[in-house]
């Protein structure tokens, strides 16, 4: 019993100059990812409502994250910057993961175009003829006989399609609070995750086999959907503040697997609908895209700035305890 109270009490001793470490010791950002959603044979959302440019979210997402990986070099030279693809190929939500795993990444962003599921209507285009058949009886008994009587019929033709949605906006996406096991299954599985001295991706071999490692391993699972968080807020700013409409933060009830399965902050940034006549001639200008690759930009540069500094400068309002909706 008293082995006992002794490990537990060095546990939380651990637990405690690990977690200072963490919020005290700046966080260098070295490598981002940048994944452009869907590609190849994975067109994503289709743009297939009358009006529409029918246009392809796999094509929206790669320019836009070609202008973003372009400005983050800019703007940022001395990190890493990966993009998971650059071409239009087929890449499983597994392959990008490894993609951000393997290259230590500090940061997780994913681009891609909201949707909904359009409604359809219809309108007369003119009339055509059918022929109308009414079925009769003559006779009576065993002499009754079964007649067909058809006759010409102008009926109207109708021409059917697809309505364009009214919903529009950016907006951001996290891992659910409720899919943090998930996370943690990405952090015991890579290799090259650290626990210890204020790093999230560092090389140190850990031994996940533990108690004491597992409930550690927890806390970083917290910790990066804290640092998800304050990373989609400053994105949420951004495209605020560029006079676009925000539509907030948010967390999928089912879950996002690639923001899951990869060892560090992740966010999903839903540049717009493409099923909308606005939105979708704005995703795929260039103005827009630059517009969505700047607002990112400026949010990254932000969430840096605070993340290398003990004391950040204009850091937003703490989200760490904010109730995140689930959809």
């Amino acid at each position: 019993m008293l082995k006992n109270k002794i490990s537990l009490s060095i546990f939380f001793t651990i637990v405690f100059f690990s977690l200072n470490s963490f919020s005290q010791t700046p966080k260098k950002i070295r490598t981002i990812i940048v994944d452009a959603g869907h590609g190849g044979q994975d067109g994503g959302a289709h743009g297939a409502y009358e009006g529409g440019l029918n246009s392809w979210e796999k094509d929206i997402t790669l320019a836009i994250s070609n202008k973003l990986v372009a400005e983050l070099q800019q703007e940022l030279p001395d990190v890493k910057i990966v993009p998971t693809r650059t071409t239009d190929i087929y890449q499983p939500p597994s392959e990008k993961a490894n993609i951000a795993n393997a290259n230590k990444g500090d940061l997780f962003i994913c681009i891609h175009a909201d949707a909904v599921a359009l409604k359809q209507g219809r309108r007369k285009i003119g009339t055509h003829i059918e022929i109308k058949h009414t079925v009769y009886y003559v006779g009576k008994g065993k002499k009754r006989k079964k007649m067909i009587k058809s006759r010409n019929v102008v009926v109207p033709t109708y021409e059917y399609y697809k309505i364009g949605c009214t919903q529009q906006g950016t907006s951001v996406w996290i891992f659910a609070a409720h899919k943090t096991s998930d996370k943690l299954k990405a952090i015991m599985n890579n290799e090259d995750f650290d626990i210890g001295e204020g790093a999230d991706s560092t090389f140190n071999e850990k031994d996940f086999s533990s108690q004491d490692n597992k409930m550690l391993a927890q806390i970083y699972a917290k910790r990066y959907q804290d640092r998800s968080i304050k990373l989609a807020t400053l994105v949420n700013d951004e495209i605020s503040d560029a006079g676009r409409t925000s539509l907030g933060i948010n967390q999928r009830q089912k879950g996002i697997w690639v923001l899951q399965a990869t060892n560090m902050p992740a966010i999903l940034v839903e540049t717009g609908f493409i099923t909308n006549h606005d939105d979708e001639r704005y995703l795929n200008s260039e103005k827009g895209q630059q517009e969505i690759a700047d607002c990112i930009t400026r949010a990254v540069k932000r969430y840096k700035i605070m993340m290398e500094n003990p004391k950040p400068i204009a850091e937003p309002t703490d989200t760490t305890n904010a109730k995140i909706p689930v959809q």
